[in-house]
């Protein structure tokens, strides 16, 4: 019995724990370790949506006028990859030490700031175009973008330096809960701007009838949701998740892939508007367009028309009733005209639907194109067939005979 105790004893102190001779950036607790994670997936985000949207940004550069949404787009466009490779560099580099990462991280914190700003900007802006410039609407988006600014430049002032061993990562986290207000002032804003677009969307419904889902892909809703549904989890991580101490990183696992989802979805937005950028862009249906008389699809140039009868023939026209007249030629000295019949296309017979196309989107255009026309062009009501008379004589009597 002894000599089979002393042996597994023995086998137990042949064993060491492996936390005491793993080095520190690779003996990690278990929340730092799921940040290293989740951190790698905001990474990946970024890397793939820079690459997925290089030809559009190369199709929107080439545009002549620099718009504010120009602008911005292009200012994300740069400062969104850039700003996460560095926070990347600072959190994955073993060689960091902690004195380091006391002048750096305030980095993130602010760079999150600006970028969280000039996305709130976009959708300020944008949701003021929407709504036919309304002032009250541009008072209350503006009213929590200048909230925002104020909140998240003090809140600055209150992160620190999160205490990890030497070549665990630096990471900045909020020295207190309430500094979570830092992402609630930006939530409230994505907030209502998700709620003004549903509500305009809806109400286009009055104007031009569409199925919800082509609704929500022509407005864009599917950008606004993720916007707000990427802000609202990580809300839960600052109020709801209790870090197990001073050096769990808990609260702070979620707010780089909120930053980047945030700037990724806020620069499709843009690149959805239907139209020019100018003033924001334009709304897909106008509220004063009768969708009665819009049209996307082909029309039929007039050049004369003698409609009979709505369309149809009637008495002393020599036409049978229910076709389309199109051509009648008459000769001299016939009593009646020969009139030729064809029916009207298919495509003349209403609009097209909306096609789900952005206006730099995946498909060829000209560089003059990138922008079509957002709204539907009313024309007037195209009659249904066009007539045309052709009249002629020929004379030989006023001219000798050739002799030979």
């Amino acid at each position: 019995m002894n000599s089979t105790g002393n042996s597994t004893d023995t086998s137990s102190d042949a064993m060491p724990d492996l936390s005491q001779i793993l080095p520190p950036y690779l003996n990690l607790p278990p929340h730092l370790s799921a940040h290293k994670y989740f951190f790698v997936c905001t990474l990946t985000v970024a890397a793939w949506d820079t690459l997925v949207l290089s030809p559009r940004t190369w199709r929107l550069l080439r545009t002549p006028e620099w718009p504010p949404l120009k602008i911005l787009f292009h200012f994300l466009r740069i400062f969104m990859p850039v700003e996460f490779t560095i926070v990347g560099v600072a959190f994955f580099d073993t060689k960091w030490s902690q004195a380091q990462c006391s002048h750096f991280f305030l980095f993130e914190p602010i760079c999150t700031a600006i970028l969280l700003a000039a996305c709130s900007l976009v959708h300020v802006i944008r949701i003021h175009a929407i709504y036919e410039k309304s002032r009250n609407v541009l008072y209350s988006m503006g009213g929590l973008l200048a909230l925002q600014v104020v909140v998240t430049a003090i809140c600055c002032g209150f992160y620190r330096s999160t205490p990890l061993k030497d070549g665990q990562g630096c990471i900045a986290e909020p020295k207190s809960n309430w500094v979570g207000i830092y992402w609630l002032s930006a939530t409230l804003t994505y907030t209502a701007s998700f709620a003004f677009a549903v509500h305009r969307s809806l109400r286009s419904l009055k104007v031009k009838q569409l199925s919800y889902w082509k609704l929500m892909l022509r407005d864009g809703l599917n950008l606004y949701g993720s916007i707000w549904a990427v802000n609202m989890v990580n809300m839960l991580f600052w109020f709801i998740i209790k870090p197990t101490g001073p050096e769990d990183p808990v609260r702070t696992i979620v707010t780089s892939m909120a930053a980047v989802l945030t700037a990724s979805m806020t620069m499709r937005i843009i690149l959805a508007v239907r139209g020019s950028l100018a003033k924001g862009g334009s709304y897909a249906v106008s509220s004063s367009s009768n969708p009665s008389r819009s049209r996307s699809g082909n029309t039929t140039h007039v050049l004369s028309s003698a409609r009979v009868g709505a369309g149809a023939g009637g008495a002393g026209t020599g036409i049978p009733p229910g076709t389309n007249p199109v051509l009648s030629i008459g000769r001299v000295g016939a009593d009646q005209p020969t009139t030729y019949a064809v029916p009207l296309g298919a495509g003349d017979k209403g609009g097209a639907d909306w096609d789900g196309k952005s206006s730099v989107g995946g498909r060829d255009q000209k560089e003059g194109d990138i922008f079509p026309a957002e709204s539907p062009v009313e024309v007037p009501p195209v009659p249904e067939g066009v007539r045309v008379t052709v009249e002629s004589e020929t004379d030989f009597g006023g001219y000798a005979k050739e002799k030979n």
